[in-house]
This record gives C-alpha cells, sequence and structure tokens, in this order.
C-alpha cells in the first residue's frame, strides 16, 4: 500500500511539512473554487502542525475567511472537554486565525451517539452540494497503534461502509462512543494526509504499508480515495521500521 510518502528527521519538522501542505492545498483550493474544506483529526501528533498554521508567517498566506472546518471524528464528550478533539484544535489553531464562527462544523458530541452521526452527515450534505464543494479538499488522518484511524476500529463493519459517511462508532463494548467520517466520503476527498509520529508507531506503519492488505485488521487501509491522492508524512522514528 505504500503511497506517497515523506520521511521527515523529526517531530517538528513533520509539523512544518505538514503545515506548508495544508497551506499549500487551501491556495490551491481557493484560487480555483473558491473554498478549502479540510477535515481535521485529533490526537497528539496534529497538535504542533497546528500551533505551526496559527504563526504569523503562516496565517498570513491562508484566506481563513474561504476555509470551511470539518471534523475527521470526534469523542462523545462536550466540546470543552479535555479529551474533545474540537477543543484540542480550537485551542491550538482556531482561537488564533480569523476564520469565521460560522465556517467551523464541529460534530456534536454531547449529543446522543447516533444523533449526532445523523446531525453531521446532514451537515456535510448540504456543504458538499454545491459545485464548488463536491468534496472534501484535505483530510488529516492519524494512525493509532492498532492501524485505526479516525475513529475506523478493527473489526468494525465501518470499514466498509460505502453508503453511510458519519457513523458512531466504538473501539469494544466498555470503551467511549465516537463518532466517525466514513470511508464513503473519506475516500471521495482530493487529498488524505496521514500524519504519523514517535517510534511507538513504527511495526503498525510497516504492517500498513507493506504488509498484507487486510482493512477490517488494519482500518487505515481502507483509505484509498478514487480520484484523488494519499500522502503520508512521518518522522523518522515511526518510518525505522520500513523497508529502505
Amino acid at each position: 500500500m505504500r503511497a506517497d510518502l515523506a520521511v521527515l528527521p523529526s517531530a517538528a519538522a513533520l509539523a512544518d511539512a505538514t503545515a506548508a501542505r495544508f497551506v499549500a492545498a487551501a491556495e490551491d483550493a481557493i484560487a480555483s473554487r473558491g473554498q478549502f474544506i479540510v477535515a481535521l483529526s485529533g490526537g497528539s501528533t496534529p497538535r504542533d502542525t497546528y500551533r505551526q498554521l496559527a504563526t504569523e508567517a503562516l496565517v498570513s498566506r491562508v484566506m481563513w475567511s474561504r476555509v470551511q472546518v470539518l471534523w475527521g471524528d470526534e469523542r462523545c464528550v462536550p466540546p470543552d472537554h479535555m479529551e474533545s478533539n474540537y477543543r484540542m484544535a480550537r485551542d491550538t489553531l482556531l482561537d488564533r486565525v480569523p476564520v469565521p464562527a460560522g465556517n467551523v462544523h464541529r460534530i456534536l458530541g454531547e449529543d446522543a451517539p447516533t444523533s449526532a452521526a445523523e446531525a453531521y452527515e446532514a451537515t456535510l450534505r448540504a456543504l458538499l452540494r454545491t459545485p464548488a464543494g463536491a468534496r472534501i479538499d484535505l483530510v488529516l488522518l492519524g494512525l493509532g497503534e492498532d492501524g485505526h484511524t479516525a475513529s475506523l476500529f478493527p473489526g468494525s463493519a465501518a470499514v466498509h461502509e460505502q453508503t453511510r459517511w458519519v457513523l458512531a462508532a466504538r473501539a469494544s463494548a466498555a470503551s467511549m462512543w465516537r463518532i466517525t467520517l466514513t470511508p464513503a466520503v473519506i475516500n471521495a476527498a482530493a487529498e488524505v494526509l496521514f500524519l504519523v509520529s514517535g517510534g511507538a508507531k513504527a511495526a503498525i506503519l510497516r504492517r500498513v504499508l507493506e504488509g498484507p492488505r487486510r482493512p477490517q485488521e488494519l482500518p487505515a487501509q481502507a483509505i484509498a480515495p478514487s480520484n484523488g491522492r494519499v500522502r503520508w508524512c512521518v518522522d523518522a522514528a515511526a518510518a525505522a521500521d520500513l523497508t529502505p
């Protein structure tokens, strides 16, 4: 499954590279279609990317009034909860850039899981109905040590979902409910950018990129845009087990 792969020497270099890619994708989309639709990722790896995007050097390069912000997944918690993906992006990026509040489309994690999923799918379908927004321009994703991405977990039927765009999901019966985009909408994106950092991800990164295709076991392998591209930006520690 090895796609477009960039190995950066450090986590800091990874943040710089992914922030630069975000800016370039935004510039291209706004120049060609008048808006940029991005789905943000949660987790620890994108945090430094968001902080980099909020620096003076990069803020001025993005026409934030033309940016529509989505999320790839969210925990079923209120927006101010410490584990909220929305809160992390708000604190590190959104409160530091001039993006209009009406352009920020958060998942209502405080609502009942099924209701929140249905409401977010309606939001996406309304946003992507127009010619200027027929698909998401950039989806940022991470990679879990078990091979999950967004909240698409090993063994979940959501990995093969081709009709619904948003589902409620959880890793196990005892774990927290989450809301996730499905491959049906992620694979329609113009670009998917995986951010992977740290030695703890080295073994799973090799399985995903170099092992047999088993998306039910390794949901990240289900991400293969039909008319777009996948980029992997990883640091040297995460890439340590890859074949040279």
